[in-house]
């Protein structure tokens, strides 16, 4: 441990030139650089606490109505298509979106914008193929729905595990995250911060369930879109509403120049580009922790409107973090009334040419300190707050989804067999919160200076790799058998685990490699066609009895998903 905080303490330009060097040097430049302690800022300590006790003040209310197992995993069913849709968003809307694409921004100018992009193409495709067949077919996760008919064992034990790689990807993002801000903002030590989250995200979902963690969602979205907004609106404000002169000013500032404005700072070459896109959009519909949110809703319609306001209130969201990005270049890199530079480590005489890691706190924390410079001390705390607030929100909904899918998926469905009750299975899943909760406070002190909009980029290569292909093709494709999904799914998921691994972000950044054995950050491109090849060619090529079987209850399957019938809550429509 000492060794981490020494590191944390470590100059910006020695941390993210050497250790943690990727293959492009615009994505280095969206590392996070050095942090210095700040002093104790008190009013984002009260707004915080505020909002905690605020918050577990639901998770008590929330504790005496969650009575049931489907009150735990889906709130009772008894969520509305517009809450359902705030919450979607406010679980979407994560440290990565906030802090993380406006780092990028700041760093890599237009480039930033490809993960806003990508993440909300994907929601088009959750609209029209996903939401309404998966609210239909299943029960409290998405493996419901993969299992339906085909033998649950196999199908179950891959999906949990799938779904167990994706949320301890994105968990490492949120945890980081969690741990610079309050280092940063509330003079705590990095360990310790990351150890308050665990604790806190432990009791939202062990208490509170998914009644708790939906209140939280909805909260800490209204509050985001609200700073958000204001932020944009303060920062357009001093160019006279007009984006055209914030983006010569910031052309005009950045060590970059005119190179910000256009695609290849942060990904440049064609693969890497794709590889990321295909990632962004389709690990979208396949996000455990997304897809359980569906079963909050009493029946399909609700289902689709939620995804409406959920789009809605994402694309919004994304563009005001575009704004903020742009404008966090010209708050942070231009001198203040006094000709310093109050948000960078290099010096008032190093000024704009300074290297973008020399902000305070690393690039994540640009739309922090832009929220300083726009709204000052008062808005600084707000802003922090609710930035921890996103945190909290997104961890307890990843952390409910990784233990449904050991308490629902493998001990009540694998290992017991279906002859589980209820009270066992939610004892279980409160285990394994717990577990959960210690494992995210590990990664998150290993995975410290990642920049966290990129660490859950590799969080969707997984539910775009394992997830996806099973969910879509288990409803859409009547030849699909078990022994496809099985096979395909797990050539998806070992892939893109195995190539994670072996690529510049873990062998070389992580691990201290001097090169990476996989050249490219993000393996989509290779990952997300080996799945599907893999389930067509292994179902193509099963002609046993069972898979006969299998094919022969398509046609069932495809009808209820349709309209519906004999869906818990829903009826022909």
């Amino acid at each position: 441990m000492r060794a981490i905080h020494s590191r944390i303490a470590a100059g910006a330009a020695a941390a993210t030139g050497a250790a943690l060097m990727l293959p492009t040097g615009a994505m280095a430049d969206a590392i996070g650089g050095s942090v210095q302690k700040q002093a104790t800022n008190w009013s984002a300590i009260l707004m915080f606490l505020a909002f905690v006790v605020f918050t577990l003040g639901i998770t008590y209310w929330a504790a005496r109505r969650t009575k049931s197992a489907k009150d735990f995993y889906a709130a009772g069913g008894g969520i509305t298509g517009f809450q359902n849709g705030l919450a979607i968003a406010g679980d979407y809307m994560s440290a990565a979106s906030f802090l993380g694409i406006a780092g990028l921004v700041y760093a890599s100018g237009f480039d930033g914008l490809i993960y806003s992009v990508g993440w909300l193409v994907g929601w088009p495709i959750v609209l029209f193929l996903i939401a309404e067949r998966l609210r239909n077919l299943g029960k409290y996760t998405f493996a419901d729905v993969a299992s339906y008919r085909f033998q649950q064992t196999p199908i179950r034990t891959l999906s949990a595990c799938g779904s167990l790689a994706t949320v301890t990807f994105y968990l490492i993002a949120q945890m980081v995250g969690a741990g610079k801000l309050i280092q940063l903002l509330f003079g705590l030590d990095y360990l310790v911060a990351v150890i308050l989250v665990g604790v806190l995200m432990i009791g939202y979902v062990t208490f509170g369930g998914m009644l708790a963690t939906t209140w939280v969602q909805i909260i800490k979205a209204v509050m985001l879109l609200s700073g958000a907004s204001f932020m944009a609106f303060m920062i357009l404000a001093k160019f006279g509403f007009s984006p055209e002169a914030m983006f010569k000013a910031a052309v005009e500032i950045h060590p970059k120049g005119l190179a910000i404005m256009s695609p290849g700072t942060l990904v440049s070459d064609p693969i890497s580009a794709i590889s990321l896109g295909m990632a962004l959009m389709f690990g979208t519909a396949g996000l455990p922790h997304i897809l359980m949110r569906f079963f909050t809703v009493s029946d399909a319609k609700e289902a689709r409107k939620s995804v409406f306001y959920a789009t809605g209130f994402i694309g919004y969201f994304y563009i005001l973090t575009f704004i903020i990005g742009f404008g966090a270049i010209l708050m942070i890199l231009a001198p203040d009334a006094n000709g310093a530079y109050p948000f960078l480590t290099a010096g008032p005489a190093a000024g704009a040419k300074a290297a973008i890691t020399a902000i305070i706190g690393g690039t994540n924390m640009a739309a922090i300190h832009t929220a300083h410079a726009v709204g000052g001390d008062l808005f600084y705390g707000f802003i922090s707050a609710v930035a921890f607030a996103t945190i909290l929100a997104v961890v307890a909904g990843l952390t409910l989804a990784g233990a449904s899918a050991v308490s629902h998926d493998l001990y009540a469905s694998v290992f017991a067999k279906g002859r589980a009750n209820e009270a066992d299975e939610i004892r279980v899943s409160k285990i394994t919160t717990v577990v959960i909760g210690i494992v995210s406070i590990i990664l998150g002190v290993a995975f410290e200076n990642q920049n966290v909009a990129f660490m859950v980029g590799l969080a969707f290569v997984i539910a775009a790799s394992a997830n996806f292909p099973i969910l879509l093709m288990s409803m859409f494709w009547g030849k699909m058998t078990t022994r496809g999904a099985v096979m395909g799914g797990a050539l998806g998921l070992i892939s893109a685990i195995v190539l994670l691994v072996l690529g510049p972000t873990v062998w070389k950044a992580v691990l201290g490699n001097p090169a990476a054995i996989f050249p490219y950050d993000n393996p989509g491109f290779f990952t997300i066609p080996l799945a599907f090849a893999g389930i067509w060619f292994f179902s193509i090529t099963d002609n046993s009895a069972q898979a006969q079987k299998e094919r022969k209850d398509f046609e069932a399957q495809y009808i209820r998903s349709q309209t519906g019938l004999g869906a818990e809550g829903a009826s022909a429509h």
